[in-house]
């Protein structure tokens, strides 16, 4: 008999990544379509087969591009026994604590929030009805990033900003929920007396954010409203002050649009270096203006290591975590020394090997890196959402 199986869709803004579990949470293979140039790519790793092939649909066409990718996928595995798909989504907003099952009004509602995350949001949504097009048949459910940092208390959540518009929704939500429930999760099981104290997570990618974790719930976190805030990253701004914006509305005559551009995608390490956004290329360069985004980049995370240690009122351990933070050994370097007042102590060999643990035994603080993966989390969450509505994975 064939085992029913979960497929996982992780939209980012210029990539795809799928997930193949059991009903079980077995992971049975990877994969990521990349949008970035045509054609586009679909790569598949299956233990340690590989596939990578070329999709001939065009990108705008969500429908074609999981039409043909479920084609590909089921030559290697039997879609037709598919039971649910789970969806990562950026935004839930503040009507959102947890996983749910997709219908008319829960996608209305995330359709509502694409504003706050428009980056992100609109893959999603374009994914979900072109699933529901596509397999009418198969429960769809979305995971949100916000519903992780529900656990932060109003304080923190708070802006300076008159009650009335807080109550509105304009409040801090926090994102990359899914990949600190994965990092607090493989703390529980490898490090348990770690994970019950004082936790920093950098999750290091194109977007980047931090997140305090004290007995592995989230505490605070560097984004906020929208995932423009905090750090910056590949070409996203991170904190700005609003008067800069007030300038370039007023004065410096621009558009809402072309405000939004330059925040979102002509900002950040791009911005800055004028070179690339890919923080690879920047450690590549002897350009000043590629050394002082990675300068930058690196300032703003351990300065918001040391402000997230003060809402937690110390720190046991810093894991770094995601693309930029699991793979890049001057990035941590750059971050850790910076932090050294704090008592954290590198181990620069086991640094340079990115293994499990970074810092020295006399280290006052342990500095971690931990593979992420938000798509056991979502597979994991689907699965708690068919349960709890009976409905059967046989």
């Amino acid at each position: 008999m064939t085992q029913p199986l979960l497929l996982t869709l992780n939209a980012g803004s210029s990539s795809v990544k799928i997930g193949i579990f059991t009903a079980g949470a077995a992971r049975l293979a990877s994969g990521v379509i990349d949008f970035r140039k045509p054609p586009l790519r679909l790569h598949l790793h299956e233990g340690p087969a590989e596939l990578d092939v070329a999709l001939h649909a065009a990108p705008e066409d969500a429908a074609a591009v999981l039409a043909e990718t479920f084609d590909w996928l089921a030559r290697h595995f039997q879609i037709d026994r598919l039971v649910a798909i789970g969806h990562r989504v950026v935004h839930g907003g503040a009507g959102f604590a947890g996983p749910v099952r997709l219908d008319d009004a829960a996608i209305a509602t995330i359709a509502a929030l694409t504003p706050n995350a428009p980056l992100h949001q609109p893959q999603s949504l374009r994914l979900i009805r072109a699933v529901a097009a596509l397999r009418p048949d198969v429960v769809q459910i979305a995971s949100f990033d916000t519903a992780f940092h529900r656990t932060q208390s109003d304080l923190v959540s708070r802006f300076a900003i008159p009650r009335a518009l807080h109550d509105t929704g304009i409040r801090r939500y926090g994102f990359h929920g899914l990949s600190y429930a994965s990092i607090a999760a493989s703390m529980a099981r490898d490090v348990p007396a770690l994970a019950a104290g004082r936790v920093v997570v950098a999750h290091l990618g194109s977007g980047a954010s931090l997140c305090a974790l004290e007995g592995g719930h989230s505490r605070d976190s560097s984004m906020g409203f929208s995932t423009l805030d905090g750090i910056p990253m590949a070409t996203r701004c991170g904190a700005l002050d609003p008067g800069v914006l007030l300038h370039l509305l007023g004065p410096g005559e621009q558009s809402l649009g072309q405000v939004e551009d330059l925040l979102y995608h002509r900002s950040g390490l791009l911005g800055v270096s004028g070179i690339s956004a890919d923080s690879r290329v920047l450690l590549d360069s002897d350009a000043p203006e590629a050394r002082e985004a990675i300068a930058l980049f690196t300032f703003r995370i351990a300065g918001e290591v040391a402000r997230l240690a003060a809402t937690l009122g110390g720190l046991d351990a810093l894991v770094f975590t995601a693309g930029i933070g699991e793979n890049q050994p001057r990035i941590r370097a750059a971050v850790c020394e910076r932090l050294a007042w704090l008592g954290l102590a590198l181990d620069p060999a086991a640094n340079e090997a990115n293994a499990p643990r970074i810092s020295t035994s006399a280290s006052r603080i342990a500095a971690l890196v931990i593979r992420t993966d938000e798509e056991r989390v979502v597979a994991e969450e689907a699965l708690a959402v068919l349960a709890a509505g009976g409905v059967g994975v046989s």
